[in-house]
C-alpha cells in the first residue's frame, strides 16, 4: 500500500461523516443477485415441515416449492438450489435412487423449468440423501468410500438431472476426478449449455448438522464420517490445488463450503484463479444466527446482512445462503 500523507493531512474520518459519503465510498454491497437460495425438497403434495435446529426452514412439496419460486422472481434472486428428503424405503447402498429419470429431484427440476422458465435451478450431485449409510459414496468391504465406482453414479445422476433441464449441476461429493467425467458426460450427451459449479473445497466441517437433519442423513451415519473425503480444516493450500484441478476438468463456478469461518480460503481462491467463486452460508451458520437473535443476543437483520457482506468482501461472487427470501425483502425496503 502506497504511503498517506501524515494526519493532519489525512483524516479518514472525513470520508465517514454522515450517510451520503458512506455510501459513496462504500467498496462492497449486497443485491438480490447475489444470492442462491437452497430450499428442502419432499414428495407428496401440500406438505410442509418445519426443521427444528434451523428456524425459518422448511421441507415442503413440490407443489408448495412453487410459491417459493415465486417469492425469488419476485425478488430478484436468481437461483433456487434443490435438496432432496427422500423417504427412507428409497436408500440402498449404492443409492441407485439419485439416477432414477423420474425420481424426486428430477420431477421438481421439470416442473420449476415449466412455469419458472426465467429462474434459474441448480441441483446437488451427491449420493448422501439416497444411501443407507448416509456417506456420499459406494463402500467397499471395509467401509471405505470407493473414488471411480462412485464417480460413475455421480455421473449419471448428473445426467439426469439435465436431462430433466437442470441449470446447473453442483457435485458436492469431493471424490477425485468427478467433475472431469461429468463435463465429458455431459458434452458427449449434447448437454453443451449445463453449468457446474463445483463444491471444490468442501471441509470436514461440524457446522453441517443442522442440514443432516433437513434432509433426514443425520441418523444414518452413526459413528462415521466423512473425513476421507472431505477437507481437513487445518489446510488452505489444499483447497488451492483441489479449486485448480476442478477449473481443469471442466468447471465453471467453484465454491467454498463452509462459508464464514473459511473465508481466507474464498480469498485465495478468487486472488489466484480469478474464476466465478462462491461461498456456501451453511446451516450451522444460519443456525447459530437464529439462536442468538431468538435469545436477544444479537440484532438479527444487522447481523444477518453484516454476515453476508462479509462474503462479499472476501471476494465471494455469489452466496448460498437460507436467508436470501429475508436479505432481499430487507434490500428492497432499504
Amino acid at each position: 500500500m502506497r504511503t498517506l500523507p501524515p494526519f493532519p493531512a489525512s483524516r479518514p474520518r472525513r470520508l465517514r461523516r454522515d450517510a451520503f459519503t458512506r455510501a459513496l465510498v462504500r467498496e462492497n454491497r449486497l443485491a438480490p443477485e447475489d444470492f442462491i437460495y437452497p430450499v428442502f425438497v419432499l414428495e407428496g403434495t401440500k406438505q410442509v415441515q418445519d426443521v427444528p435446529s434451523m428456524p425459518g426452514v422448511q421441507r415442503m412439496s413440490q407443489d408448495m416449492l412453487f410459491g417459493v419460486a415465486e417469492q425469488c422472481v419476485e425478488l430478484g434472486i436468481p437461483v433456487l438450489a434443490l435438496f432432496p428428503n427422500i423417504d427412507a424405503s428409497l436408500k440402498t447402498p449404492d443409492g441407485r435412487e439419485a439416477t432414477n429419470p423420474d425420481g424426486l429431484i428430477p420431477r421438481t427440476v421439470r416442473a420449476l423449468k415449466d412455469r419458472f422458465p426465467e429462474l434459474g435451478v441448480m441441483t446437488d450431485v451427491a449420493l448422501d440423501p439416497y444411501t443407507s449409510h448416509g456417506q456420499d459414496g459406494l463402500l467397499d468391504e471395509t467401509g471405505y468410500i470407493l473414488n471411480d465406482a462412485t464417480v460413475e453414479v455421480l455421473t449419471a445422476q448428473a445426467l439426469t438431472h439435465a436431462a430433466a433441464g437442470v441449470d446447473i449441476v453442483a457435485p458436492s461429493d469431493m471424490m477425485d476426478g468427478r467433475i472431469g467425467a461429468i463435463r465429458n458426460a455431459l458434452e458427449a450427451g449434447g448437454h453443451i449449455h449445463t453449468r457446474i459449479m463445483a463444491y471444490s473445497a468442501k471441509y470436514a466441517s461440524a457446522f453441517y448438522g443442522p442440514f443432516r437433519d433437513a434432509v433426514g442423513t443425520r441418523g444414518t451415519l452413526g459413528k462415521s464420517d466423512k473425513k476421507v473425503y472431505q477437507m481437513d480444516p487445518g489446510n488452505s493450500d489444499e483447497a488451492l490445488r483441489e479449486v485448480a484441478l476442478d477449473i481443469a476438468e471442466g468447471a465453471d463456478m467453484v465454491m467454498v463450503k463452509p462459508g464464514l469461518p473459511y473465508l481466507d480460503i474464498v480469498r485465495r481462491v478468487k486472488d489466484e484463479f480469478g474464476m466465478p467463486t462462491f461461498a456456501y452460508q451453511v446451516s450451522g451458520e444460519y443456525a447459530m444466527i437464529k439462536a442468538a437473535a431468538a435469545n436477544g443476543w444479537l440484532d438479527h437483520d444487522a447481523v444477518m446482512m453484516e454476515a453476508l457482506l462479509a462474503f462479499k468482501r472476501a471476494g465471494a461472487d455469489g452466496i448460498l445462503t437460507y436467508f436470501a427470501l429475508d436479505a432481499a425483502r430487507l434490500l428492497r425496503q432499504r
